[in-house]
Protein backbone atom coordinates (compact mmCIF):
# COMPACT_ATOMS: atom_id res chain seq x y z
CA UNK A 1 0.00 0.00 0.00
CA UNK A 2 2.84 2.34 0.83
CA UNK A 3 4.40 1.68 -2.58
CA UNK A 4 1.08 2.40 -4.26
CA UNK A 5 0.73 5.62 -2.31
CA UNK A 6 4.28 6.62 -3.26
CA UNK A 7 3.60 5.88 -6.94
CA UNK A 8 0.36 7.83 -6.81
CA UNK A 9 2.05 10.80 -5.18
CA UNK A 10 4.95 10.71 -7.65
CA UNK A 11 2.59 10.52 -10.63
CA UNK A 12 0.58 13.39 -9.20
CA UNK A 13 3.76 15.42 -8.80
CA UNK A 14 4.69 14.64 -12.39
CA UNK A 15 1.27 15.82 -13.57
CA UNK A 16 1.67 19.02 -11.56
CA UNK A 17 5.06 19.63 -13.13
CA UNK A 18 3.61 19.06 -16.60
CA UNK A 19 0.77 21.45 -15.88
CA UNK A 20 3.21 24.10 -14.68
CA UNK A 21 5.30 23.48 -17.77
CA UNK A 22 2.35 24.04 -20.07
CA UNK A 23 1.64 27.33 -18.30
CA UNK A 24 5.15 28.53 -19.03
CA UNK A 25 5.27 31.31 -21.63
CA UNK A 26 6.25 30.04 -25.06
CA UNK A 27 9.37 32.00 -26.03
CA UNK A 28 9.55 32.94 -29.71
CA UNK A 29 13.05 33.99 -30.85
CA UNK A 30 12.45 35.99 -34.03
CA UNK A 31 15.38 35.87 -36.49
CA UNK A 32 15.81 36.95 -40.10
CA UNK A 33 17.91 38.86 -42.59
CA UNK A 34 18.07 42.64 -42.40
CA UNK A 35 14.96 44.18 -43.94
CA UNK A 36 12.93 40.96 -43.83
CA UNK A 37 10.32 42.64 -41.59
CA UNK A 38 11.05 41.12 -38.16
CA UNK A 39 10.06 44.18 -36.13
CA UNK A 40 6.94 44.75 -38.25
CA UNK A 41 6.06 41.08 -37.81
CA UNK A 42 6.41 41.34 -34.02
CA UNK A 43 4.30 44.51 -33.98
CA UNK A 44 1.50 42.87 -35.99
CA UNK A 45 1.66 39.73 -33.85
CA UNK A 46 1.29 41.93 -30.77
CA UNK A 47 -1.82 43.69 -32.11
CA UNK A 48 -3.28 40.42 -33.43
CA UNK A 49 -2.95 38.62 -30.09
CA UNK A 50 -4.37 41.59 -28.18
CA UNK A 51 -7.55 41.26 -30.25
CA UNK A 52 -8.03 37.84 -28.62
CA UNK A 53 -6.89 39.03 -25.18
CA UNK A 54 -3.59 37.14 -25.42
CA UNK A 55 -1.22 40.02 -24.89
CA UNK A 56 2.36 38.79 -25.53
CA UNK A 57 5.38 39.64 -23.40
CA UNK A 58 7.66 41.62 -25.73
CA UNK A 59 11.44 41.80 -25.45
CA UNK A 60 13.51 44.05 -27.73
CA UNK A 61 17.19 43.09 -28.14
CA UNK A 62 18.02 45.50 -30.95
CA UNK A 63 20.02 48.37 -29.40
CA UNK A 64 20.27 50.26 -32.72
CA UNK A 65 16.53 50.43 -33.47
CA UNK A 66 15.33 54.05 -33.47
CA UNK A 67 11.61 53.80 -34.16
CA UNK A 68 9.81 50.99 -32.36
CA UNK A 69 6.27 50.31 -33.66
CA UNK A 70 5.33 48.46 -30.46
CA UNK A 71 5.88 49.03 -26.76
CA UNK A 72 8.22 46.33 -25.38
CA UNK A 73 8.00 45.07 -21.82
CA UNK A 74 11.80 44.78 -21.73
CA UNK A 75 14.00 47.00 -23.89
CA UNK A 76 17.77 46.68 -24.22
CA UNK A 77 17.93 50.40 -25.02
CA UNK A 78 16.95 51.19 -21.43
CA UNK A 79 20.11 49.49 -20.16
CA UNK A 80 22.69 49.92 -22.93
CA UNK A 81 23.19 53.10 -24.98
CA UNK A 82 24.25 52.06 -28.47
CA UNK A 83 25.89 55.32 -29.55
CA UNK A 84 27.80 55.66 -26.30
CA UNK A 85 29.19 52.15 -26.82
CA UNK A 86 30.35 53.18 -30.31
CA UNK A 87 32.13 56.26 -28.98
CA UNK A 88 33.62 54.70 -25.88
CA UNK A 89 35.07 51.63 -27.57
CA UNK A 90 35.67 53.21 -31.00
CA UNK A 91 33.53 50.61 -32.79
CA UNK A 92 31.57 50.46 -36.00
CA UNK A 93 27.81 49.76 -36.18
CA UNK A 94 27.96 45.95 -36.09
CA UNK A 95 30.76 45.86 -33.52
CA UNK A 96 28.75 48.17 -31.28
CA UNK A 97 25.68 45.92 -31.55
CA UNK A 98 27.74 42.85 -30.60
CA UNK A 99 29.34 44.70 -27.67
CA UNK A 100 25.94 46.00 -26.52
CA UNK A 101 24.55 42.46 -26.50
CA UNK A 102 27.61 41.20 -24.63
CA UNK A 103 27.16 43.91 -22.00
CA UNK A 104 23.45 43.14 -21.74
CA UNK A 105 24.15 39.41 -21.36
CA UNK A 106 25.20 40.17 -17.77
CA UNK A 107 21.53 40.98 -17.09
CA UNK A 108 20.06 37.84 -18.68
CA UNK A 109 19.44 36.38 -15.21
CA UNK A 110 17.11 39.32 -14.51
CA UNK A 111 15.33 38.66 -17.81
CA UNK A 112 14.76 35.03 -16.80
CA UNK A 113 13.51 36.15 -13.38
CA UNK A 114 10.94 38.42 -15.02
CA UNK A 115 9.81 35.63 -17.35
CA UNK A 116 9.50 33.30 -14.36
CA UNK A 117 7.35 35.92 -12.66
CA UNK A 118 5.16 36.02 -15.77
CA UNK A 119 4.90 32.24 -15.52
CA UNK A 120 3.81 32.35 -11.87
CA UNK A 121 1.27 35.11 -12.41
CA UNK A 122 0.11 33.47 -15.67
CA UNK A 123 -0.38 36.91 -17.28
CA UNK A 124 1.24 36.08 -20.65
CA UNK A 125 1.35 32.77 -22.48
CA UNK A 126 3.69 33.96 -25.26
CA UNK A 127 6.97 35.87 -24.99
CA UNK A 128 8.40 37.33 -28.21
CA UNK A 129 12.12 38.18 -28.44
CA UNK A 130 12.91 40.61 -31.27
CA UNK A 131 16.57 40.27 -32.29
CA UNK A 132 18.89 42.76 -34.07
CA UNK A 133 18.53 43.38 -37.80
CA UNK A 134 21.90 41.83 -38.60
CA UNK A 135 21.14 38.15 -38.08
CA UNK A 136 24.77 37.08 -37.75
CA UNK A 137 25.23 39.48 -34.82
CA UNK A 138 22.82 37.45 -32.70
CA UNK A 139 23.07 33.97 -34.21
CA UNK A 140 26.86 33.58 -34.12
CA UNK A 141 27.70 35.68 -31.07
CA UNK A 142 28.36 34.35 -27.58
CA UNK A 143 25.58 36.47 -26.08
CA UNK A 144 23.03 35.13 -28.59
CA UNK A 145 23.99 31.57 -27.78
CA UNK A 146 23.84 32.25 -24.03
CA UNK A 147 20.34 33.74 -24.29
CA UNK A 148 19.08 30.89 -26.50
CA UNK A 149 20.42 28.24 -24.13
CA UNK A 150 19.07 30.02 -21.05
CA UNK A 151 15.59 30.29 -22.52
CA UNK A 152 15.52 26.74 -23.92
CA UNK A 153 16.66 25.22 -20.62
CA UNK A 154 13.89 27.02 -18.72
CA UNK A 155 10.90 27.64 -21.03
CA UNK A 156 9.40 26.12 -24.18
CA UNK A 157 11.34 27.89 -26.94
CA UNK A 158 10.67 28.13 -30.68
CA UNK A 159 12.83 29.79 -33.34
CA UNK A 160 10.90 31.87 -35.91
CA UNK A 161 12.84 32.61 -39.09
CA UNK A 162 11.33 35.52 -41.06
CA UNK A 163 12.00 35.35 -44.80
CA UNK A 164 11.39 38.20 -47.24
CA UNK A 165 9.36 36.86 -50.19
CA UNK A 166 9.88 40.02 -52.22
CA UNK A 167 13.69 39.73 -52.18
CA UNK A 168 13.79 35.95 -52.63
CA UNK A 169 12.20 35.66 -56.07
CA UNK A 170 15.66 34.87 -57.48
CA UNK A 171 16.47 31.17 -56.94
CA UNK A 172 20.02 32.05 -55.85
CA UNK A 173 18.79 34.50 -53.19
CA UNK A 174 16.14 31.99 -52.15
CA UNK A 175 18.81 29.32 -51.71
CA UNK A 176 20.94 31.70 -49.61
CA UNK A 177 17.99 32.24 -47.28
CA UNK A 178 17.32 28.51 -47.01
CA UNK A 179 20.97 27.75 -46.28
CA UNK A 180 20.98 30.29 -43.49
CA UNK A 181 17.71 28.90 -42.11
CA UNK A 182 19.21 25.41 -42.19
CA UNK A 183 22.34 26.54 -40.34
CA UNK A 184 20.26 28.29 -37.65
CA UNK A 185 18.10 25.16 -37.23
CA UNK A 186 21.06 22.88 -36.61
CA UNK A 187 22.86 25.40 -34.43
CA UNK A 188 19.95 26.10 -32.07
CA UNK A 189 18.51 22.55 -32.05
CA UNK A 190 15.03 23.92 -31.36
CA UNK A 191 11.61 23.71 -33.03
CA UNK A 192 11.77 25.84 -36.16
CA UNK A 193 9.17 27.81 -38.14
CA UNK A 194 9.85 29.66 -41.39
CA UNK A 195 7.60 32.67 -41.87
CA UNK A 196 7.26 33.70 -45.53
CA UNK A 197 6.66 37.39 -44.92
CA UNK A 198 5.17 40.03 -47.26
CA UNK A 199 2.70 37.66 -48.90
CA UNK A 200 0.55 40.71 -49.64
CA UNK A 201 3.22 41.91 -52.11
CA UNK A 202 4.40 38.64 -53.69
CA UNK A 203 2.47 35.40 -54.10
CA UNK A 204 4.19 32.79 -51.89
CA UNK A 205 3.25 29.96 -54.25
CA UNK A 206 6.64 30.07 -56.01
CA UNK A 207 8.57 29.54 -52.76
CA UNK A 208 6.36 26.66 -51.63
CA UNK A 209 6.64 25.04 -55.05
CA UNK A 210 10.45 25.35 -55.06
CA UNK A 211 10.61 23.63 -51.69
CA UNK A 212 8.28 20.83 -52.70
CA UNK A 213 9.45 20.18 -56.29
CA UNK A 214 13.18 19.92 -57.04
CA UNK A 215 12.66 19.87 -60.84
CA UNK A 216 10.72 23.12 -60.76
CA UNK A 217 13.53 24.77 -58.83
CA UNK A 218 16.10 23.45 -61.33
CA UNK A 219 14.07 24.92 -64.20
CA UNK A 220 14.16 28.29 -62.46
CA UNK A 221 17.93 28.01 -62.02
CA UNK A 222 18.39 27.35 -65.76
CA UNK A 223 17.12 30.87 -66.42
CA UNK A 224 19.96 32.28 -64.31
CA UNK A 225 23.21 33.06 -66.13
CA UNK A 226 25.29 33.45 -62.95
CA UNK A 227 28.19 31.12 -62.19
CA UNK A 228 26.42 30.39 -58.88
CA UNK A 229 23.70 28.39 -60.65
CA UNK A 230 25.60 25.06 -60.56
CA UNK A 231 26.37 25.43 -56.85
CA UNK A 232 22.78 26.42 -56.15
CA UNK A 233 21.49 23.33 -57.99
CA UNK A 234 23.77 21.08 -55.94
CA UNK A 235 22.76 22.69 -52.66
CA UNK A 236 19.07 22.37 -53.54
CA UNK A 237 19.48 18.61 -53.81
CA UNK A 238 21.25 18.59 -50.43
CA UNK A 239 18.46 20.57 -48.74
CA UNK A 240 15.69 18.32 -50.04
CA UNK A 241 15.55 16.43 -46.72
CA UNK A 242 15.56 19.74 -44.83
CA UNK A 243 12.46 20.88 -46.73
CA UNK A 244 10.56 17.71 -45.81
CA UNK A 245 10.77 18.47 -42.08
CA UNK A 246 10.31 22.24 -42.41
CA UNK A 247 7.32 24.06 -40.95
CA UNK A 248 6.52 26.91 -43.31
CA UNK A 249 3.70 29.47 -43.31
CA UNK A 250 3.11 32.52 -45.56
CA UNK A 251 1.94 35.64 -43.70
CA UNK A 252 1.48 39.35 -44.21
CA UNK A 253 2.79 41.59 -41.44
CA UNK A 254 0.81 44.45 -42.97
CA UNK A 255 -2.66 42.90 -43.12
CA UNK A 256 -2.29 40.10 -40.55
CA UNK A 257 -3.13 37.44 -43.14
CA UNK A 258 -2.58 33.85 -41.98
CA UNK A 259 -1.51 34.75 -38.45
CA UNK A 260 -4.02 32.22 -37.15
CA UNK A 261 -2.15 29.46 -39.00
CA UNK A 262 1.11 30.73 -37.61
CA UNK A 263 -0.19 30.52 -34.02
CA UNK A 264 -1.38 26.96 -34.65
CA UNK A 265 2.15 26.09 -35.74
CA UNK A 266 3.50 27.75 -32.59
CA UNK A 267 1.28 25.59 -30.37
CA UNK A 268 2.34 22.47 -32.29
CA UNK A 269 6.01 23.44 -32.00
CA UNK A 270 5.60 24.02 -28.25
CA UNK A 271 4.14 20.52 -27.84
CA UNK A 272 7.03 19.18 -29.91
CA UNK A 273 9.46 20.94 -27.60
CA UNK A 274 7.87 19.34 -24.53
CA UNK A 275 7.96 15.84 -26.02
CA UNK A 276 11.26 15.77 -27.92
CA UNK A 277 13.51 18.71 -27.04
CA UNK A 278 12.87 19.29 -23.35
CA UNK A 279 14.71 16.17 -22.19
CA UNK A 280 17.88 17.21 -24.01
CA UNK A 281 17.79 20.77 -22.70
CA UNK A 282 17.15 19.61 -19.14
CA UNK A 283 20.16 17.34 -19.55
CA UNK A 284 22.23 20.33 -20.68
CA UNK A 285 21.04 22.37 -17.69
CA UNK A 286 21.89 19.57 -15.23
CA UNK A 287 25.33 19.12 -16.77
CA UNK A 288 26.01 22.84 -16.41
CA UNK A 289 24.86 22.80 -12.79
CA UNK A 290 27.05 19.80 -12.04
CA UNK A 291 30.01 21.51 -13.70
CA UNK A 292 29.46 24.66 -11.64
CA UNK A 293 29.12 22.62 -8.45
CA UNK A 294 32.30 20.66 -9.20
CA UNK A 295 34.20 23.88 -9.89
CA UNK A 296 32.89 25.36 -6.64
CA UNK A 297 33.87 22.23 -4.71
CA UNK A 298 37.36 22.35 -6.20
CA UNK A 299 37.75 25.93 -5.07
CA UNK A 300 36.54 25.06 -1.58
CA UNK A 301 38.90 22.10 -1.41
CA UNK A 302 41.80 24.29 -2.41
CA UNK A 303 40.92 26.76 0.32
CA UNK A 304 40.13 24.17 2.96
CA UNK A 305 42.67 23.52 5.75
CA UNK A 306 43.05 19.86 6.60
CA UNK A 307 42.43 19.06 10.32
CA UNK A 308 42.36 22.74 11.15
CA UNK A 309 46.11 23.11 10.57
CA UNK A 310 47.87 24.84 7.74
CA UNK A 311 50.65 23.38 5.68
CA UNK A 312 54.06 23.33 7.37
CA UNK A 313 56.45 25.73 5.67
CA UNK A 314 60.17 25.86 6.50
CA UNK A 315 61.25 29.40 7.19
CA UNK A 316 64.82 28.46 6.18
CA UNK A 317 64.81 26.11 3.23
CA UNK A 318 68.50 26.14 2.35
CA UNK A 319 71.76 27.88 3.17
CA UNK A 320 74.41 29.32 0.94
CA UNK A 321 77.18 26.99 -0.19
CA UNK A 322 80.10 26.75 2.29
CA UNK A 323 78.16 28.30 5.19
CA UNK A 324 76.66 26.80 8.31
CA UNK A 325 73.24 27.70 9.59
CA UNK A 326 74.92 29.18 12.66
CA UNK A 327 76.58 31.74 10.39
CA UNK A 328 73.25 33.10 9.19
CA UNK A 329 72.15 36.24 11.02
CA UNK A 330 68.80 37.95 11.47
CA UNK A 331 68.72 41.65 10.71
CA UNK A 332 67.45 44.06 13.37
CA UNK A 333 64.11 45.89 13.14
CA UNK A 334 63.64 48.38 10.36
CA UNK A 335 63.34 51.36 12.68
CA UNK A 336 66.66 50.46 14.31
CA UNK A 337 68.33 50.51 10.90
CA UNK A 338 66.83 53.78 9.75
CA UNK A 339 69.61 55.94 11.24
CA UNK A 340 72.49 53.89 9.90
CA UNK A 341 74.53 55.37 7.12
CA UNK A 342 74.88 53.54 3.89
CA UNK A 343 77.70 51.00 3.84
CA UNK A 344 78.13 50.97 7.65
CA UNK A 345 78.14 47.54 9.25
CA UNK A 346 75.05 46.84 11.34
CA UNK A 347 75.61 44.90 14.61
CA UNK A 348 73.78 41.59 14.63
CA UNK A 349 73.27 38.75 17.03
CA UNK A 350 73.94 35.09 16.49
CA UNK A 351 71.10 32.60 16.36
CA UNK A 352 72.94 30.28 18.73
CA UNK A 353 73.61 32.95 21.40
Amino acid sequence: MECEDDNASSSKATEDVEKDTLKSPICLIVLGMAGSGKTTFVSKLDSYLKQYKRSPYLVNLDPACKNMPYKPNIDIRDSVKYKQVMKRYALGPNGAIVTSLNLYSTKFNQLLDLLSKVNKENTHDIAVIDTPGQIEVFTWSASGQILTECLASTFPTVVVYVMDLERSTSPITFMSNMLYACSVLYKTKLPFIVVLNKSDIVDPAYAIEWMQDFETFCDAIEKESSYMSNLTRTMALTLDEFYNELNCVPVSSLTGHNFDEFLKMVDTAADEFQKEYRVEWEKVRKEKLQLELSQLNNKLNNLAVSNGEGENINLISSSSAGREISDIYLAPMADEMSDDSEGEEVPCFNVND
